[in-house]
């Protein structure tokens, strides 16, 4: 099969090309084997692509690129108790290797893509909206009621959290970004509240509309830049959910009684690292919380842009120049 490959297995987006000897994959126990039409884009695939992925990465990985996918099942593997069957318009998650033809993943991992959904959109959904569901729900423990903030909230997964926290009773969502433009489209998904953070402080901003009282749950992909502000902005007994940390993960004096005063919950969580039982069950809350949903309209993701997976390293530079405000896809030729 054909396969994004990496120049001396690692470079900047220039380093890509597009390798046509890569074994099929193996389907195996329990796997099925999908024929991909479309795989989402997404930051740790900038970090993997340079061998700086932060996180231990699980044998399954592989070399290949791309976690997210939709396409067409080819083969069912021995031992498959889904209802998957060859042709299936499916979409789902991998630890890596969605940047081909080909790709044999859990049945565990993969849904049905909704007759209303194109294999472009359905491509973009899993990995944004996995993290949003585990931050929010699974992790984060929304309560209806309470008051969320929401970082990079024009990002993928900032989009889905907005949209997920809303629906999940959320009295007010307030969101950052980095445009004007950015801001108006999270008020477009269903923020409360966008802020600039350029122009404006968050932190002044959640004083103002929480009348002091502060954010039950922080949804953080940003890091080390907003730690202070996190802590300043979260309410009493306020859970930090940390997803990520694009700008870095080192804190400089940091007073704990910071988290003492409020009684602070600080949580961290990942994705990509967990098996594929729990990833399963991850799958069926999404199913439970957005699926029906998406396909009725009363969820959406923004796709940004979508290229030819021959233009893959164009799709990289956009996405590394923070320029996309949504989902950059790329179609398998």
């Amino acid at each position: 099969m054909k396969a994004v490959g990496i120049k001396n297995g690692r470079g900047n987006a220039d380093a890509f090309f597009i390798d046509d000897n890569v074994p099929d994959p193996i389907v195996s126990s329990g796997r099925i084997l999908v024929a991909i039409k479309a795989f989402g884009l997404n930051r740790m695939d900038i970090m993997q692509r340079e061998d700086k992925y932060p996180y231990p990465l699980l044998p399954e990985s592989g070399k290949i690129l791309g976690v997210e996918f939709s396409g067409l099942v080819e083969e069912v593997g021995p031992d498959c108790t889904s209802n998957f069957k060859v042709g299936d318009k499916v979409f789902g998650l991998a630890y890596g290797g969605a940047y081909a033809q080909k790709i044999s993943v859990s049945e565990k991992m993969i849904m049905h893509i909704p007759d209303t959904m194109s294999f472009e959109t359905a491509a973009g959904i899993p990995e944004t909206y996995f993290t949003a569901i585990q931050a929010i729900h699974l992790v984060g423990g929304l309560e209806p009621g309470q008051t969320v903030l929401i970082h990079a909230g024009a990002s993928g997964v900032g989009q889905a959290a907005i949209q997920v926290a809303k629906l999940g009773g959320a009295s007010k969502v307030i969101v950052t970004a980095g445009t004007d433009a950015k801001c108006d489209l999270c008020r477009s998904l269903g923020a409360d509240v966008a802020v600039n953070y350029r122009t404006e402080k968050f932190a002044d901003v959640v004083e103002r509309e929480t009348a002091g009282a502060g954010i039950n749950l922080i949804i953080d992909l940003v890091g080390q830049n907003y730690w202070h502000a996190n802590t300043a902005s979260a309410a009493k007994e306020g859970k930090i959910v940390l997803v990520a940390a694009m700008s870095g993960s080192i804190i400089e004096a940091f007073d704990l009684r910071a988290l003492l005063n409020k009684r602070l919950w600080v949580l961290a969580t990942t994705l990509r690292t967990r098996d594929s039982t729990y990833q399963g069950k991850l799958r069926d809350k999404f199913v439970e919380v957005a699926l029906d949903n998406l396909r009725l309209g009363r969820m959406r993701i923004t796709v940004d842009k979508v290229f030819p997976w021959s233009e893959i390293a164009e799709a990289h530079k956009r996405m590394e120049a923070n320029t996309n405000a949504g989902k950059l896809i790329c179609v398998v030729e």
